[in-house]
């Protein structure tokens, strides 16, 4: 199944839909109403999303700083309001607004939601939730504080073969789990300096709206392959981990650590071996490893991240673990990214996005019901489980109490390529305790005014 079309299925799946006709939103929207949607971010993914939603709810109104991206979006809605800046359309509109997508690059996620929450609205976020650790803990306890409906874009979550594998892991199918890991071969830009020259800026730009809260500079279009750097990025830990690590990390109750018992002190360790330090983009190649307490009566574990296909034996490594070469070149959906769950009677082996699985060896566990869940929810569908959230349902399985940790723990690792050594952190305290340089790097810093959390 190809991403597109596996993003679509999942948006607009809805079978067994079930409508809580007592229950209403924050603002008192009636279950039978249609949700007002706003949709902060309207190109790429953002388009995608507004396809999905204006099918089920009522978008409302649409926000980019990027005229030339979203101008596809707003000619198919032409009648809706439009804006640049999410914080004049909360403040004109807010009344009129139950809830918002935010799907803007990744160092504006944390203060659109923030407002948002604040706001009392409802908030949907693409993944990765937030650029670092500091404001995945935020949204977390802004969503606790204003008790709105929450959910991070993780739409493998959502998949009947998802919720299986976490069964089968928690029922002791694998035996005891030894190790977990996932790959990428794609590995980050490595870029040595910033963009030296100043270009003009673009007429269908708003550059300072796009910088939002990180610190002002002169514009040139480089920046605008924002992914690559770490000022506006989180490279593929943020881009694909969201997806590919997901399993191991809930099946293994992992983002049990953030809800501990004090007086247990729980720490994680994570280190990190790059092609080279780079405080400014990210590494050509990394291997980061956490190494996870003991949790819940289960064991310790070591979660293993590989990514990109220019390390030195990165592929005897992998070869090693799956038993067989992976397929990186032409991109091989269920090859270049992937996840592989290690337990001491068999294995799971999850693609990127963890919508699908297989067992390892086959032979062994032919007989398995491998499709859907028979003890945990199914899902009516990754955003359709928001939308009943929002409504008074069950919180979605990828709401910010589960993301944000989710979220903490893949941005640790961007942390730790910018170190040698092991990193100690707290994930009660939100800290790391060996390293002060490092406990620097879980937040962004200075916030420009009126962009604070």
């Amino acid at each position: 199944m190809n991403r597109r079309l596996f993003l679509r299925t999942t948006a607009l799946g809805t079978a067994g839909l079930v409508v809580l006709r007592d229950a209403a939103s924050a603002q008192g929207t009636k279950a039978n109403d249609k949700f007002a949607i706003a949709h902060v971010g309207c190109g790429g993914r953002g388009a995608e999303l507004l396809g999905g939603f204006s099918s089920q709810e009522r978008s409302v109104a649409l926000c980019d700083v990027n005229e030339s991206r979203a101008q596809k979006t707003f000619a198919r809605f032409p009648n809706l309001a439009r804006f640049q800046d999410y914080r004049q359309m909360l403040d004109k509109m807010g009344r009129e607004i139950d809830a918002v997508v935010v799907a803007t690059p990744d160092h504006s996620h944390a203060p659109a939601s923030a407002l948002a929450i604040r706001a009392g609205k409802h908030v949907y976020t693409e993944k990765p939730l937030t650029r670092t650790v500091f404001e995945s803990r935020k949204l977390r306890q802004l969503a606790r504080e204003f008790k709105v409906a929450t959910s991070m874009g993780n739409q493998g979550t959502a998949s009947g073969q998802f919720r299986r594998a976490l069964e089968l892991i928690r029922d002791g199918a694998l035996g005891t789990i030894k190790e977990v890991h996932t790959w990428n071969d794609q590995g980050g830009e490595d870029y040595g300096e910033p963009p030296k020259e100043e270009a003009k800026v673009p007429p269908y730009l708003n550059w300072d709206l796009w910088l939002g809260p990180a610190a002002l500079r002169p514009f040139h279009p480089h920046w605008l392959r924002w992914g690559s750097w770490r000022d506006f990025g989180t490279n593929r830990l943020g881009n694909w981990a969201s997806h590919t690590q997901n399993l191991a990390f809930m099946a293994l109750k992992v983002d049990s650590l953030w809800f501990a018992d004090p007086a247990t002190k729980p720490i994680i360790k994570v280190e990190a071996q790059v092609n080279r330090i780079n405080r400014l983009s990210f590494p050509r190649w990394e291997h980061v490893q956490w190494h996870i307490p003991a949790r819940g009566g289960l064991p310790p574990i070591t979660f293993h991240w590989h990514n990109g296909s220019s390390r030195p034996g990165v592929r005897d490594d992998l070869k090693a673990i799956l038993g067989h070469d992976v397929a990186w070149g032409p991109k091989d959906w269920s090859e270049w990214a992937g996840h592989l769950i290690i337990g001491t009677e068999g294995r799971i082996h999850a693609t990127g996005h963890n919508a699908t699985f297989k067992m390892i060896p086959e032979e062994k566990f032919k007989g398995v019901q491998q499709q859907m869940p028979e003890k945990v929810d199914r899902s009516a569908g990754h955003e359709r489980d928001w939308l009943l959230a929002c409504r008074g349902g069950k919180p979605p399985w990828a709401n910010f109490d589960y993301s944000g940790p989710l979220t903490e723990f893949n941005m640790l690792g961007n942390v730790a390529t910018q170190f040698e050594g092991v990193l100690e952190y707290d994930p009660l305290e939100g800290k790391i305790v060996n390293n002060e340089e490092a406990n620097k790097c879980l937040t962004m810093g200075e916030y420009r005014e009126g962009w604070k959390l």
